[in-house]
């Protein structure tokens, strides 16, 4: 079952380091040595290649001229950014606010052809109607201090979300239970989101499975996950967003939603759900 999806991008980055320690090495470096012929404070080599700070594209350079294996930069640069990239903070992700963000992976909900989905927390962004994303992003933003572009990024989720209506996508959805209750919006916004999930699991490139609070199962409750073919698993924290490209977490990931869902109700069955959770909506 998946580790911590933090400790991938922490081996990523211990990997970039790793592989810039040995250059040192190789070349007959101390750290001070290096440091020295970089220009840098003597301190900057050793935080470097004990992965505390992670280097910048002149620092690889840098590194690289000082060690005589400039022939490495252009492959440490493609490793090091793609370590970065696998761990960014939403505090990083939503500085100027969340619009940008839902417009920038228009590309990547567009090119994926099969969603593989896990939610146990909120909807999936796809499934959000305006009201619903409205009382969450509004509760991210204050939460996080980051600027109030709430009614843009509404728009752009939704905008985002004409994916599961248009196009050759498919959409395999898992939910607990629970995301069902939690309140993110008022009774009225939760109503219609949930109305919303009963006509749409009706869509016949839709497969919707709810996992009972009360079901026996193999796989523990996880963070909530999107998968986009076998491609890229995104998997949300608190903190951050980190996506997994590696071949084998993809497969250990899918192996998880496998897992999960046989523990689902689909049908007759997670629509009795629905309409159990809606009725207490008054």
């Amino acid at each position: 079952m998946p580790s911590s999806p933090l400790s991938s991008a922490q081996a990523a980055r211990a990997a970039v380091a790793a592989r810039l320690q040995g250059l040192m090495q190789d070349a007959g470096l101390t750290g001070h040595e290096l440091a020295a012929r970089c220009g840098w404070h003597k301190s900057k080599s050793s935080r470097i290649a004990r992965g505390k700070t992670p280097p910048s594209d002149a620092d690889i350079r840098a590194w690289c001229a000082a060690c005589g294996a400039d022939d490495h930069v252009a492959d440490l640069i493609a490793a090091s950014r793609n370590a970065e990239s696998m761990y960014v903070e939403w505090r990083q992700i939503h500085r100027d606010g969340m619009r940008r963000v839902h417009e920038q992976t228009v590309p990547l909900y567009q090119r994926t052809r099969s969603f593989r989905v896990y939610a146990s927390n909120v909807m999936p962004g796809m499934l959000q109607t305006p009201g619903y994303a409205a009382g969450l992003l509004r509760s991210i933003t204050t939460f996080q201090g980051t600027p109030d572009d709430v009614a843009d990024a509404v728009r752009a989720r939704t905008q985002r979300s004409r994916v599961i209506r248009e196009g050759d996508h498919r959409f395999a959805l898992l939910l607990e239970e629970t995301v069902l209750y939690y309140r993110v919006s008022d009774d009225a916004a939760m109503a219609t989101q949930l109305e919303h999930v009963l006509s749409v699991m009706g869509q016949p490139n839709v497969s919707l499975g709810i996992i009972p609070a009360r079901a026996r199962r193999t796989v523990w409750p996880l963070e909530a996950f999107y998968a986009f073919d076998d491609q890229q698993v995104a998997v949300e924290t608190l903190t951050a967003e980190i996506n997994l490209t590696a071949p084998g977490e993809i497969r250990t990931y899918l192996r998880a939603f496998s897992e999960l869902s046989r523990s689902a109700v689909r049908g007759a069955e997670a629509r009795a759900l629905i309409t159990k959770a809606l009725s207490t909506l008054g």
